[in-house]
């Protein structure tokens, strides 16, 4: 007997055609029917019946009402309203801030600033993590909250609401010469996460109004990945890719499993970020010694290549002991394992961006043998160079 097809409605607050497009992926593979009016013309598709439905609810009380009467099976892509009791496929807003402070770290920051704008679960998330990442590297971080702060309290005072234009335009700036403040008395080279892309910008621009240069005083990477043409702006921003596309294929697997009358998981689905796209705002070395700096950018040019510990020694015209000394003191880890976490960090943007077999993989990442990549990348992550590709793709269980 043929099997129904299943009639899917994308009820999305907000919009981005890679979560569209890993949603696409999986029904094209299911022969699903898509409805995505809600998605285009933001108009709340009252009466529509259906299967079930693909939903972020972070946004507009009138569609979580819909799909709250609804009553179809449902998957959440946002964790805004955890008063409802829905399945929900969420970003690892924790693994993602575990890249940026990796990136940091092993340039050798030790200033650190986390910025946020706004009220927002997953920049808590992000911002939560990130400190935490730090401190357990022996670290501080200072989170910068704009709504918060003196100025953004200031500018809600009744007395200015009359003109919301004015208000509006007013805050702004107040929050431009605010951010500035804050980046001039900060001590440098500084390392400063924002919680997504648009705020990186913010970053980024009050850094040249102030005239600090980037990334030389001041490291810059946001989150989503989504500004438009960053490689050709002056500066561009280095960000994590959050992996959408895999958020949203993970997102309809379990809407399908719903659908055929699974239960549900307990716990909140995570999909790991795809990694952290680096570029000028953060592309940088902040050690002040001049041997590990030559090692370091050794290790970046020449990681994929066979070399060893015996060619950092030679590079930073040091002893090995002296090398080591030097590594721990700057950077809290020896220049081996450097140099075996930046193969590593190859290794998973190898396996993102192509298909190539593990045994070709290792050479392209310095390793003599299939064997001693697999292990070291074992080691390093905890899953095998297959499980991995296979978790970036949106084959991904509940954590």
């Amino acid at each position: 007997m043929k099997k129904k097809q299943k009639r899917v409605l994308i009820a999305l607050g907000w919009y981005d055609y890679r979560l569209h497009r890993g949603i696409e992926k999986y029904a094209q593979e299911n022969g699903w029917y898509l409805s995505a009016n809600h998605a285009r013309e933001k108009v709340i598709p009252w009466g529509w019946d259906g299967d079930g439905i693909m939903s972020w609810l972070g946004a507009g009380d009138d569609l979580a009402e819909f799909v709250r009467q609804a009553k179809k099976p449902t998957v959440d892509f946002s964790f805004r309203r955890p008063q409802l009791n829905f399945p929900r496929v969420l970003e690892d807003h924790a693994h993602a801030a575990h890249l940026v402070a990796e990136h940091f770290l092993s340039r050798g920051f030790k200033n650190f600033f986390f910025y946020s704008d706004a009220s927002n679960w997953s920049y808590e998330e992000r911002g939560d993590a990130y400190l935490k990442a730090l401190k357990k590297a022996g670290h501080n971080c200072i989170w910068l909250r704009w709504h918060q702060s003196d100025p953004y309290a200031r500018s809600l005072m009744p007395k200015m609401q009359s003109v919301s234009f004015r208000r509006n335009k007013q805050q702004w700036k107040r929050k431009r010469d605010w951010l500035v403040a804050e980046l001039k008395r900060a001590p440098k080279p500084l390392a400063v996460f924002a919680a997504n892309d648009e705020q990186a910008l913010d970053v980024l621009e009050s850094c040249e109004s102030a005239g600090i240069s980037v990334p030389e005083q001041v490291g810059i990477v946001g989150a989503e990945n989504y500004l438009l043409a960053a490689e050709v702006m002056p500066t561009p921003i280095s960000s994590v890719d959050t992996n959408l596309e895999a958020l949203g294929y993970q997102g309809a697997a379990l809407l399908d499993q719903l659908m055929w009358g699974k239960p549900a998981p307990k716990d909140p689905i995570r999909v790991p970020a795809a990694g952290l796209m680096t570029r000028k705002s953060s592309d940088i070395l902040a050690v002040n010694h001049k041997g590990v700096a030559r090692s370091l950018r050794f290790i970046l040019e020449h990681s994929h290549e066979p070399i060893s510990v015996k060619d950092l020694v030679g590079v930073a015209a040091m002893s090995r002991r002296g090398l080591h000394k030097a590594f721990l003191e700057h950077l809290g880890r020896a220049p081996g394992h450097e140099l075996n976490r930046v193969r590593i960090e190859r290794a998973k943007q190898l396996l993102r961006d192509s298909s190539d077999k593990v045994e070709a993989l290792a050479g392209m990442c310095g390793y003599q043998s299939a064997n001693s990549f697999c292990v070291a990348f074992k080691q390093s992550t905890g899953m095998s160079p297959k499980q991995y590709r296979d978790s970036i793709s949106g084959k991904v269980t509940a954590r």
